[in-house]
């Protein structure tokens, strides 16, 4: 290769994606690209207007990830600090939120300021809640690191805390005025932790749109390996799933609930388990294939389609089946289900490989006891 052509392809731009999340004046981009945390200053500053920012994170990605994206604040004109959190959904609560209200009104932190969450979905539900209750709501940018986050999470504006009886109970819609990712984030992630990422992406493949299904069922494993012809793709596919469902239906009263498909027995699963040993990835891969059996059961997919998705899922090296648990304790996480109305749940079904659908269905009808 020439001098003049190694010059070219070194002074070549990284290739950006960008996603509109359409909602009229709340209306905002996901920037995908990789190695662009430290130019991620200026964007989130427009984004936002803010004169102050803090950071939140969990210690160990403030550590690797907090001061490059703080210099890159400071460069563009604001104040800015950091607060960390303990990792672990165990820390997505009530009180931890009312410690960093009180954190923020210490360091003075008025309604021209903003948060950026810095990591996972635990970190962004929980700063995306503080966000939107802190003095009646401020804005907030998202910074996901996992890939569970860059595709679901981090997009849509569903922010929340748990509680005891059940994960995700108060909460509020409070959408980002930017979601920037930077895939780099994911060579630090385990590869257990990339799994449940791909489970999220899966799920939205399964869906809504069987081209990418194929396309994973092509190059699953490529993506787990963070292969440039393959993850930044994905990814941008996945969240242009996202936001064309929440462009549709802000609110979750209609067709924004099929993205809750697998999540109905795979929060029972969570909350067994106390949000602990379980990630939220391999739960939902459990509850999607499930309801993908229990689809085909009702007889509203055809036969085969939920081997077709446990295989898939299976090759991200998810787990798929439920665990044990006596049938009361099923039923008592269904029955603090957060979409149950008039004791029914609006179960996402599958009726094939892209395409589905919701059907009000009793705690009882969704997991029947078994001969």
């Amino acid at each position: 290769m020439s001098g003049a052509a190694n010059s070219k392809q070194a002074s070549r731009k990284p290739v950006e994606r960008r996603v509109k999340v359409d909602l009229g004046e709340r209306s905002y981009v996901i920037r995908i690209g990789s190695g662009s945390l430290a130019r991620a200053g200026q964007p989130i500053v427009q984004a936002t207007r803010a004169k102050k920012i803090v950071v939140v994170t969990e210690p160990g990605l403030g550590r690797r990830y907090a001061p490059t994206l703080m210099r890159s604040l400071r460069e563009a004109g604001v104040t800015v600090s950091r607060i960390d959190v303990p990792p672990g959904d165990a820390s997505k609560n009530l009180r931890q939120a009312g410690k960093l209200y009180d954190v923020l009104l210490d360091r003075g932190l008025d309604r021209g300021a903003a948060l950026v969450a810095l990591g996972g979905g635990m970190i962004g539900d929980l700063t995306g809640y503080i966000a939107a209750t802190y003095l009646r709501g401020i804005p907030f940018v998202q910074v996901p690191t996992t890939l569970l986050s860059m595709v679901d999470a981090s997009v849509g504006g569903k922010v929340a805390v748990n509680l005891k009886q059940g994960k995700n109970l108060v909460g509020a819609f409070h959408q980002p005025r930017l979601v920037w990712i930077d895939t780099e984030t994911l060579r630090s992630l385990p590869m257990r932790e990339r799994a449940a990422g791909m489970a999220e992406l899966i799920k939205h493949a399964a869906i809504w749109d069987e081209k990418l299904f194929r396309r994973l069922e092509r190059s699953v494993e490529q993506a787990l390996a963070l292969a440039p012809e393959a993850l930044p793709a994905a990814i941008a596919d996945s969240c242009r799933i996202k936001a064309a469902v929440v462009s549709q239906d802000e609110r979750e009263q209609g067709v924004r609930m099929l993205l809750n498909f697998g999540h109905t027995l795979g929060h029972a699963v969570e909350k067994h388990y106390r949000y602990k040993r379980v990630l939220h990835g391999e739960a939902v891969a459990m509850g999607m294939v499930y309801a993908a059996r229990r689809s085909e059961e009702l007889a509203l997919a055809p036969s085969g389609t939920a081997d077709r998705l446990e295989a898939l899922l299976l090759r991200a090296g998810l787990p798929t089946e439920l665990p044990r648990f006596a049938r009361e304790a099923y039923l008592s996480g269904l029955n603090v289900d957060k979409k149950k109305q008039d004791r029914r749940i609006r179960f996402v079904v599958l009726r094939r490989i892209g395409a589905a659908e919701t059907r009000p269905l009793l705690p009882e009808e969704v997991y029947p006891a078994r001969s």
